[in-house]
Order: structure tokens, then sequence, then C-alpha cells
């Protein structure tokens, strides 16, 4: 990996601290820029689009932290703010993002449109625990935000700064998750939206979100980068925020994760944490948080962060592989995972960055281990969308190459929620998931994990007599 890791620029300013729920910052003055993450061309956000003008690559949001100006709040004083307001009531302060807007662009006098997202479990995985031989196994479950996936953490901020500029409009390309937060939010806020999706490369639970919630919902027969790209030309002729990944007030949102993590385990950070590889913004999202945390002296190392893609949609690993991440290896994805389905990921290069700077790996993972590592997590009794079993498969690996050791503590981000894809589970649990694919050979071994609904006459000793042989199962 050749590119480095570029620590947030601090500026001068701060930010004001006010317990009522205020979000202005000291001066009516936005003092939000945006850097690009190439040349590192720095633009006011009024004056930038959300990519860069001299080069074309990815932005990053750049503000006055809290650790800086006269107003400095030190890593004590904003642990005891945060941990304050979770006993207000303010829709501000309820939100597990906007709970720590210190180190997130200031909004001014604007309140954000929130739904109380964030604010997730953590659980301890006991049987994936034993089965990964990782005594200190958790998952960290972003499917238990308001639309069923972490999106919802990015979303609360994006589309806050859109309503804040003024757009009518709001759209994104999605395989899913992202156009169902989208139109949830947009729909909070009375903004129109406009949902881009692959036809018939969806889960019909994310589809019905986005019609649920009020989107016009284009199917296009195309993958998702088709849908990227016809997006792009979109928005030359008509005035439409995008709130794809590449939004970075997207990531701002998404990086508070990594805050509420921390919270959890009493801002001692685990040794690795483990994230599905889709477009790659989660993964940039979260070094840059812990970068930052870092950087305010509220936790004294990073963890190792890696990213686990499917086989058949593994543009990062093919690009460190074959290429040495000097140049991104597009694929044509493919993987009955839906949301991490994207063979040109945007946020490719801050990836990057953020394995060099914490020393994390990646990792593939095939079909058949995806859907024997959901199953092994719904097991445990939590549930997850086929995208975030990736982690638990990618963990075996990487147990098996040495990379984790027993000892270490490990957290899964488990992304999306176990109903978001509920024809995935149904048809497993049939056995005929793999029925007809190249996989099917390979799928017997997960005939042990499979529990079909069982058709009985209507006894009692029909009942009685399927519990015992369960009991002789298991």
């Amino acid at each position: 990996m050749v590119l480095k890791f570029a620590v947030s620029v601090i500026l001068s300013g701060n930010l004001l601290y006010n317990l009522t729920g205020s979000m202005a910052p000291t001066s009516q003055l936005d003092d939000t820029l945006l850097r690009c993450i190439g040349c590192g061309a720095i633009t006011p956000v009024a004056e930038s689009g959300l990519t860069c003008e001299k080069c074309g690559d990815l932005l990053e949001v750049v503000f006055p932290h809290p650790g800086t100006g006269s107003e400095k709040l030190n890593a004590a004083t904003l642990k005891a703010i945060w941990r304050e307001r979770r006993s207000s009531r303010l829709p501000q302060d309820q939100s597990g993002v906007w709970r720590f807007r210190e180190v997130l662009p200031s909004l001014g006098k604007e309140l954000p449109i929130t739904l109380g997202e964030g604010n997730t479990p953590l659980y301890e995985l006991s049987l994936c625990s034993r089965l990964t031989g990782v005594h200190q196994l958790y998952a960290k479950h972003q499917g238990m935000n308001p639309t069923g996936s972490f999106k919802d953490t990015g979303m609360t901020v994006a589309s806050s700064f859109a309503r804040k500029d003024g757009f009518r409009w709001v759209a994104c390309a999605s395989t899913g998750n992202t156009s169902a937060s989208m139109a949830a939010y947009a729909a909070r806020g009375g903004m129109y939206s406009l949902v881009l999706i692959p036809e018939g490369k969806i889960s019909w639970g994310k589809l019905s979100q986005s019609l649920d919630y009020g989107a016009v919902t284009c199917q296009v027969k195309t993958d998702f980068d088709g849908c990227m790209r016809v997006l792009n030309e979109i928005v030359k002729h008509k005035a439409i925020y995008v709130l794809n990944s590449i939004n970075p007030f997207r990531l701002e949102g998404q990086k508070t994760v990594a805050f509420e993590l921390m919270e959890q385990f009493d801002w001692e950070p685990p040794d690795h944490i483990i994230v599905p590889g889709g477009n790659l913004g989660n993964s940039s999202a979260l070094g840059k948080a812990f970068q930052e945390m870092k950087d305010l002296g509220l936790i004294t190392r990073l963890p190792k962060i890696s990213i686990i893609q499917a086989e058949g949609a593994n543009p990062l690993v093919r690009t460190i592989r074959e290429k040495g991440g000097k140049e991104l290896v597009s694929v044509q994805a493919e993987t009955m995972a839906t949301a991490i389905r994207i063979g040109s990921p945007a946020s490719w290069k801050k990836a990057l960055r953020i394995l060099e700077a914490t020393g994390g790996t990646v990792e593939q993972v095939t079909e058949v281990e995806i859907a024997l590592a959901k199953a092994e997590i719904g097991a445990d009794g939590i549930g997850c969308e086929p995208a975030s079993a990736v982690t638990l498969a990618g963990l075996k690996k990487l147990v098996k190459q040495g990379f984790v050791k027993a000892d270490e503590s490990v957290v899964l981000v488990l992304t999306g929620h176990v109903l978001k894809d509920p024809d995935f589970t149904l048809k497993f649990h049939r056995g005929d998931l793999f029925t007809g694919t190249p996989y099917e050979n390979e799928a017997r071994v997960l005939v042990p994990r499979q529990r079909a609904p069982i058709v009985l006459e209507a006894s009692v000793d029909a009942v009685l007599k399927t519990l015992e042989q369960a009991e002789k199962q298991n």
C-alpha cells in the first residue's frame, strides 16, 4: 500500500458547548471546509461540489475540533458532556450521532433531521467465540438503527446539510440500504427523494422501504455502478443533492459509531475491528473517527481495522494483491450479499489509507462461507443480513492465518438487520439457496445449520416426537 494516512487538519476556531442543546458555533461563520484526499486542495463548503474541482478526487470534511481554541474542551470534559446528554430529552441529544456534535460539522442554528439513530447495542457472541477460538468476540449491531442499517448514522448528517443548503431534492444510487435510509430522512425533513436501484438485484425488503417512505424509485437496467453513472449525469440537469457515500457529510455521521463503541468499551479500544467492504465508506469513516479520538486524547492507540469482501465482489482485495494499492481494479460484482455487490467502490483510496494507518488487512470469502457465518451469528440469537456475515467468515480466515490471536479482542460491525433480506434466510433453511448454482456441492456443509419448517399432524405426540429428535441432533 502506497497511500499514507493523512491526519485531519486542525483549523483555528472553536465550537461552543451548550448543554441545553444549542447547535451554534461561537461564531456565526461556518468554519467547515472540504479537503481533497488526492491533491489536498481546501475549499469552503459553499463553493464546492462533492468531488475536487482540481483533480476529481473525493473530499473529506475538516473543521475546528473541540480540542482547539479559547473554549478548549479536554478529553475528560468531552466524555462528561456526551454522558450527560444521554439523560436529555432533546431530539439532538437522544440521537446517537448528534450527541457527539462537538466532533461533527456545525449546522449553525439549524436543528438536525433525526430519527433517534445510533444508540446501537454491543453484543457478546458466545457461540461464535467458541467457533472461532477468539475469547473476546463482540458484535456492534448497526442493523438496529431506525431503518435497519448503518446508513442512518451518516444520513442524518448529510440530509440535514442538504436541507440547510435549501435543496428540495435528494438522490442516491443504491443496492438497498442507502435508498431506504435516504428516503426516510428525506421524508422526515420535508424533501423529495429519487432512488436509482439495479433492476432485479435488490432485496424486496429493502425496496419496500423506499416505496413506503415516498421515494421516486426507479429500477434501472444496469448494476450499481451503472446507476451511479446515470445519477452523476442527472445532477448536471437538476438541482439534486447526492447522498451516496461520496458525500463527505455521510462519513462524518458514520464515524460516530466509533465514538459510541468506545463509550461502550470505557474508552479502551479493542485489538481488531472487522467491517464488510462494499463502497468502503464505512471503514473510511471508522478510521477517521479513531484517528480523531487519538488526536483528542480520548484513546491512546488505534485498533486494527480490517475489511472483508465477497469473493465475487472483491475490488479492494484485487487492488491490493494485484496492483499494490496503486490502481483500482474494478470488477463485475456478483454476490448474494447484495449490500456489498459493488464493483467499483468510490472510497477505495480512503479505505487504503485506513488499512495503512491501523495495520489492518483485507480478505475475501465465498458465498457458502457467508451463508454459514450468517447462520452461526443467527444461532447466537442476533441475526443480520448476508453482507454483515462476511465479518465472521473473514475472522475465521484471519485466525487461521495468525493475524488475529485467540487472546485478542475483536468487534464485528454488523451493518444490516436480519429482516433486510428474509428471502435469503428462508432459502437457506429450506436448503435451496444454492440449488442449481456452482456452489451446490460445497453447500452441503450448511445442512447442520439448516432449520426448515416442519409440517406435522395436529397432535401432541407428533410435536413431542419432533422435540425429542431435535434434542438428539443438538
